[in-house]
């Protein structure tokens, strides 16, 4: 498994926005347009924010993260986020979304993050909390009952 920058794989920009459609599609006010695509394009970067990271195994691709900014409204100084974890079902458990994270994480360090944010619906924090996630909160958002955890990276 190699983790690359969505960057230079632009033509997954189609599948990685499939995923994201099904998985939070519901959540757009209008579940009929599919605006991921639109918003993977603006991740097409490698040092600055937001920007997209592919997990790939030869030409399969296996799942996708991204830091973005500013992800929850209600906390207006959380800067960086680590957002839109997913890994195809049929890879899950097996390590994809830990490592999609970890390499998250050394590139948030490389471009001078201190600190990021998540969000997750699994309240107990799940792999988040495994991998060294604190909680800071519980709350409600957009209807939906999330965890609110931060990390502290070190430099």
């Amino acid at each position: 498994m190699e983790i690359v920058y969505l960057a230079d794989h632009e033509d997954q920009i189609p599948k990685v926005a499939e995923w994201y459609f099904d998985e939070w599609g519901h959540l757009l006010e209008n579940p009929l347009d599919n605006i991921f695509v639109s918003r993977l394009q603006s991740c097409l970067n490698k040092t600055k924010f937001p920007l997209v990271i592919l997990a790939i195994d030869g030409e399969e691709l296996l799942g996708a993260a991204q830091i973005k900014l500013n992800q929850m409204s209600i906390y207006p100084n959380k800067e960086h986020w680590l957002a839109g974890i997913y890994v195809e079902p049929k890879y899950r458990g097996n390590n994809v979304a830990a490592s999609l994270i970890k390499r998250i994480q050394e590139i948030a360090i490389t471009l001078r993050v201190e600190t990021l944010h998540l969000q997750t619906e699994d309240l107990s924090g799940g792999l988040y909390a495994k991998l060294g996630w604190k909680p800071d909160e519980c709350v409600n958002f957009r209807n939906i009952d999330v965890m609110v955890m931060s990390k502290r990276l070190n430099a």
